[in-house]
């Protein structure tokens, strides 16, 4: 499991003015949730980090190896054979917090990345991973998604003032 904790001072501030006026952050906080995780889903389709760099390619190598195990081409970066990383992204919402993420093992190697052989030798010695991993970074907030959380917030805000 990976944790990033995002200190962005505006969304923070908007987020402790509306925790003044509701009693529960909960439904706040899980519409937040369900929001970053479409928005980071969408990132899988346009193979792009939340500051929008591109994710690097997947190495000629990498391809072959899907083709050479009837895998297909698979030339989008962080969709392999199972697709599972761009579509088992969970949010979990309680009344202090959410956090957002895949409890798949190695969803932190592709967000940071990895070199070749860093978690030892297989059985028939060869390196784990067998290649160099480059970090794409899939778990993040864009400045875009800043600005929704803040447009969330203020719907609740306005709601709270009976707007």
């Amino acid at each position: 499991m990976i944790r990033i904790v995002f200190n962005i001072e505006p969304v923070i501030a908007r987020l402790g003015r509306v925790s003044q006026v509701l009693d529960d952050m909960t439904p706040v906080f899980q519409n937040i949730g369900e929001y970053v995780v479409e928005a980071t889903k969408k990132r899988f389709t346009i193979s792009t980090a939340p500051d929008g760099t591109k994710w690097q390619p997947k190495s000629a190598a990498t391809i072959a190896r899907y083709q050479a195990r009837k895998d297909g081409n698979r030339p989008k970066p962080l969709i392999g054979p199972s697709g599972r990383l761009g579509r088992e992204i969970n949010k979990l919402a309680t009344r202090d917090q959410v956090e957002i993420g895949s409890a798949l093992e190695y969803s932190g190697v592709m967000q940071d990345g990895a070199a070749k052989g860093a978690f030892g030798t297989a059985a028939n010695g060869s390196p784990i991973p067998w290649g160099r991993i480059p970090a794409r970074v899939w778990l993040g907030l864009s400045d875009d998604d800043n600005r929704n959380i803040l447009d969330i917030a203020d719907e609740y805000l306005a709601e709270a003032a009976g707007d």
